[in-house]
């Protein structure tokens, strides 16, 4: 049983992701098991290369492990992330879905898919958590 009694709660408690919000990130889905995170693309967003930048990338993934490790355990901090970038996102939304692939006594380590709003794979991450 996950410390958010629902997806209202777990929305009020990351609101306070200042970058997130600041960023136009949002939380779409959260079970016990994973996490689903979006947000809406614009020019803001965009390299030189004109293509979303790695950052908001990795952002948007960091966002949808917080929103599920803080589920699964609160407090727990990101305390080692990788991440291989797939291929360049195409439209005006990206989505990353976070799952638990462990949740052991001390760390919790999650696989983080992104896409695009088309199911075109931008990214991939493990990202490991330390519960504080």
């Amino acid at each position: 049983m996950g410390t958010f009694n629902s997806l209202e709660e777990a929305r009020e408690y990351m609101s306070g992701d200042a970058f997130a919000a600041h960023c136009g990130m949002q939380l779409d889905e959260l079970t016990d098991e994973y996490s689903v995170c979006s947000m809406a693309l614009t020019g803001e967003h965009l390299n030189i290369h004109g293509t979303v930048m790695g950052g908001v990338i990795f952002t948007l993934a960091d966002f949808a492990f917080g929103c599920l490790a803080s589920h699964i355990h609160r407090p727990t901090m990101a305390m080692q992330a990788s991440v291989s970038f797939l291929g360049a996102a195409r439209g005006k939304r990206l989505i990353a879905r976070a799952s638990c692939r462990k949740s052991g006594r001390s760390t919790t380590v999650a696989n983080v898919d992104v896409t695009d709003e088309s199911g075109r794979d931008v990214a991939q991450l493990v990202i490991t958590g330390f519960k504080l």
